[in-house]
């Protein structure tokens, strides 16, 4: 009798704007070794960030840092349980053709995907027998939960919104914050060096009170984990994935509401002179508007290396993440995810906190 088939596990990195997910993929494919990885980005907005931040640890380039097919694979529309015959689906018929080349498969949903519906996809008849869910992460953003933005505690909500004007409005994050906790097979708690133990216990709490008993919620620092952690849990979640509960139905309920259609990403451009004018300028920028996440590139003058951005509200972080390549052009550019955003209002905007006159179109 023929062997059954091996089913290419594949981890399904999830969580909001800013958790941390796109360091957490960094982190596994700087220590996988031989373990041969296909990615899935899927990116919101029109700037692939999380794509070139990935290509600066090597993944979907050659030795010499040039593009190659097969490993890295972005959808740009940033709501892959939208997208999943269009996009999605098309991409794993391909890894099931290269299926003796992949080990592992790793997919980066964007901070606005609901969870569910994706693992439900694996158990679509074509994909069912090559593949199978080996976990669901979620990353949380430890300081973010604590500070009470998606507690439950209405105290906490208003003493949230008073601290930072962005939230004086009713918003589906909550709702979508849980629906990624209750997919989870795995949590990790990250940016625990922000927070005090606690802190870091409050937050354990309010997590334990939205997953199964039998998850386990793990602590770290920059997604910095062994990878027996994070890879070979065996879950097989797309076989229990219907008895998770969420607020927003089945993808094939023909109410299924897409709260996350509320978004808005726009692309705003700078000419960035060092690197704290134009942190600062897009912490002002932040202050005055409805945004949750910036994410972008940018380049400062004779350094030969991009600088990464990265902001969550008011919390910002850059790194250089890789040198600037023969021929590419070396511009600084934003992706701002919110509500109710305008690129002209929001480059006028950037353009006043960095001094910079505007021109009159």
């Amino acid at each position: 009798m023929r062997a059954p088939m091996r089913k290419i596990p594949v981890t399904v990195v999830t969580g909001f704007l800013g958790s941390g997910k796109t360091t957490l993929l960094r982190h596994i494919l700087q220590n996988a070794g031989d373990l041969r990885i296909a990615v899935i980005v899927n990116e919101f907005g029109e700037l692939g960030i999380d794509g070139e931040i990935l290509r600066g640890c090597g993944i979907g380039c050659d030795d010499d840092g040039r593009e190659v097919e097969g490993q890295l694979y972005e959808l740009a529309n940033g709501c892959l349980c939208c997208t999943v015959q269009e996009e999605f689906f098309p991409v794993m018929e391909q890894l099931v053709e290269r299926r003796d080349a992949i080990d592992h498969v790793l997919i980066e949903t964007s901070g606005l995907a609901l969870p569910k519906p994706l693992v439900q996809a694996f158990n679509w008849p074509s994909i069912r027998n090559s593949f199978t869910v080996d976990s669901v992460i979620t990353v949380v953003d430890g300081p973010a939960a604590a500070s009470g933005q998606f507690a439950d505690d209405p105290h906490a909500v208003d003493a949230q919104r008073r601290a930072d004007p962005n939230l004086d409005h009713e918003s589906p994050l909550h709702e979508l914050f849980e629906d990624q906790l209750g997919a989870a097979d795995l949590v990790i708690l990250n940016k625990t060096d922000q927070l005090d133990e606690t802190q870091q216990q409050a937050v354990e709490q309010l997590i334990a009170a939205e997953v199964p008993p039998q998850v386990k919620i793990v602590r770290a620092q920059r997604g910095q984990l062994d990878l027996h952690t994070l890879l070979g849990l065996g879950a097989a979640s797309e076989e229990t994935i219907h008895l998770r509960v969420d607020h927003h139905g089945s993808a094939d309920d023909p109410d299924h509401d897409h709260h996350h259609d509320d978004f808005d990403s726009v692309v705003v451009e700078a000419d960035v002179r060092s690197r704290d004018a134009i942190v600062a300028a897009l912490q002002a920028v932040v202050a005055q508007h409805t945004i949750y996440r910036v994410k972008g590139f940018a380049a400062l003058p004779d350094a030969p290396m991009r600088l990464v951005v990265q902001g969550v509200g008011q919390r910002f972080d850059s790194y250089f993440d890789r040198r600037w390549q023969d021929g590419e052009t070396r511009n600084s550019r934003f992706v701002l995810i919110g509500e109710d955003l305008d690129r002209a209002t929001l480059q006028r905007a950037l353009d006043a906190a960095l001094g910079v006159e505007t021109q009159p179109v």
